[in-house]
């Protein structure tokens, strides 16, 4: 029987090791591009920057230290200078598919931090699995730059789970959509018609803003923006900007909303103000063929016809008036419960009518029922 020799005693002392397995090792030296780890075989192994991680440019003194014990992969038993090459990124990439695929089952939120901003989505990294949210899935709204993401933690669930093809998709949209189902329920359940509530402008058009309520919009229309009148939403609010608005009307899932406060209405007193016989001041908001519809105070409208207008005859009011120009009138007719005012500058020179002819001259024009016709206009042509 022959005496083995001193080498192959060695050699008979370590373990024996295959390529794919998983071994135990301790931290015998780090460098910045690799870690040398001691696996109790006759050579040492290497794991270097490439096989540790997918992140670009990580120093491995960063994450690993003299004495630490980590788990690694065989790669190759022989590099050919007899060592051995390790991996830990394959390791954890094995553990991360399992890891995604019990989160694609049991439909696991996960978190994670953006990677990459791509052309077409997201890039995000499980326990070294590479997942890739497109961009329809980043948001309930077509988002046209994602930069904004970059570096942001996020959550997402697993819509699509293919190890064959290493295809992995992450969703976001739906945790979003799920997220305000159950924030629009909360906020029905909370408030209702009258409740003066605090939103955020969402969306400004021409014809109003939509406001976030926190789970649902709600439509300010233009016609409610003010007592008075506005022109051009988009001069008035902008996105972003935080209102308390009153909750004017709610169908279904449609909340209509306001601005027009009760107790800021301007036609509240009025009736004092304007009452027959007084004499006004305010300035010509727009003319008509049969009139000149003067503001008296953001809110309150009152109208000029153009046969109250000068002595002498006119065959419309820009003859003699323009947009924007002040004017002083003798109030001639006040109705609030239908909320209206005429006016004429004729009568503050002509001699007091007598009753017959006070009543003839005065003309009743249903002020709001036109104002409501050029909004529906605006709104058509918006």
């Amino acid at each position: 029987m022959s005496e083995l020799t001193f080498e192959q005693m060695l050699d008979e002392s370590f373990k024996t090791i295959h390529t794919g397995e998983v071994v135990e090792g301790t931290v015998i030296d780090v460098k910045p591009d690799e870690i040398v780890l001691n696996i109790g075989y006759k050579s040492d192994g290497v794991l270097t920057r490439n096989e540790y991680t997918n992140e670009p440019n990580v120093d491995l003194t960063t994450v690993a230290k003299l004495g630490d014990t980590m788990e690694v992969k065989v790669l190759k038993v022989n590099d050919g200078e007899g060592q051995v090459l390790l991996t830990y990124k394959r390791l954890a990439a094995d553990r991360g598919n399992k890891r995604i695929e019990e989160a694609y089952n049991n439909r696991e939120v996960l978190k994670a931090k953006v990677a990459q901003v791509l052309d077409g989505g997201l890039s995000v990294v499980v326990d070294e699995v590479r997942i890739f949210i497109p961009a329809s899935l980043v948001s309930d709204t077509y988002e046209k730059d994602l930069t904004k993401y970059a570096g942001q933690e996020i959550e997402f669930v697993i819509s699509e789970y293919n190890p064959k093809r290493r295809r992995y998709i992450g969703d976001r949209k739906q945790l979003i959509l799920e997220q305000k189902a159950e924030m629009q329920k909360k906020l029905f359940e909370t408030i209702k018609e009258g409740d003066t509530v605090e939103g955020t402008v969402k969306n400004v058009t021409d014809f109003g803003a939509f406001i976030d309520l926190g789970g649902c919009d709600g439509l300010l229309h233009i016609s409610e923006m003010s007592w008075g009148r506005v022109e051009n939403p988009k001069k008035v609010f902008k996105v972003g900007d935080t209102l308390k608005v009153l909750i004017k009307e709610i169908s279904g899932e449609k909340i209509a909303l306001s601005l027009k406060f009760e107790d800021q209405n301007p036609w509240k007193g009025a009736a004092d103000k304007y009452a027959v016989g007084n004499v006004v001041t305010g300035r010509v908001a727009r003319m008509t063929d049969f009139g000149a519809f003067i503001e008296l105070e953001p809110g309150i409208d009152a109208l000029l016809h153009v046969s109250q207008i000068a002595k002498d005859h006119i065959d419309k009011p820009s003859d003699v008036l323009k947009t924007g120009e002040e004017v002083t009138a003798k109030v001639v007719d006040f109705n609030e419960a239908d909320k209206k005012i005429s006016l004429s500058i004729k009568a503050l020179t002509a001699p007091e009518p007598s009753e017959k002819e006070e009543d003839a001259d005065v003309v009743s024009v249903d002020i709001d029922a036109v104002i409501s016709g050029e909004n529906a206009e605006e709104e058509t042509e918006a």
